[in-house]
């Protein structure tokens, strides 16, 4: 059975930077796309970051780019997520997943399989 879990979240001030890491177990990492999700209070998850299988392609939202890195090391079966000049919008518990292989990144939580049960990321002003 796929597990993912993820770790590394917490509370910052803004202007502050945050890594997290997420690792997939039961089956190789490579046999998937991996992408991050964040959820704020009474909103819907929303694509953040995402690796294709190889790592060879990455994505992010408009509103992550140039401060949010996403890599992947498949024979760690780990993704990590580098956050830096965090502001309050930023705010949310993260999500890893996991979804089957495709030839880019995927923004589309439909087509995950796999989630991990989240870690609060809160920035403060």
């Amino acid at each position: 059975q796929v597990q993912v879990v993820e770790s590394g979240g917490g509370s910052v001030q803004t202007g502050d930077s945050l890594k997290l890491f997420c690792v997939v177990s039961g089956r190789p990492m490579r046999d998937y796309t991996m992408g991050w999700f964040r959820q704020a209070p009474g909103k819907e998850r929303v694509f953040v970051a995402g690796a294709s299988w190889n790592g060879g392609g990455t994505g992010y939202d408009n509103s992550v780019k140039g401060r949010f890195t996403v890599s992947r090391d498949n024979a760690k079966n780990s993704v990590t997520l580098q956050m830096n000049s965090l502001n309050p919008a930023d705010t949310g518990v993260y999500y890893c997943a996991a979804g089957w292989r495709r030839a880019g990144v995927v923004a589309a939580a439909s087509e995950y399989a796999y989630w991990g049960q989240g870690t609060q990321v809160t920035v403060s002003s």
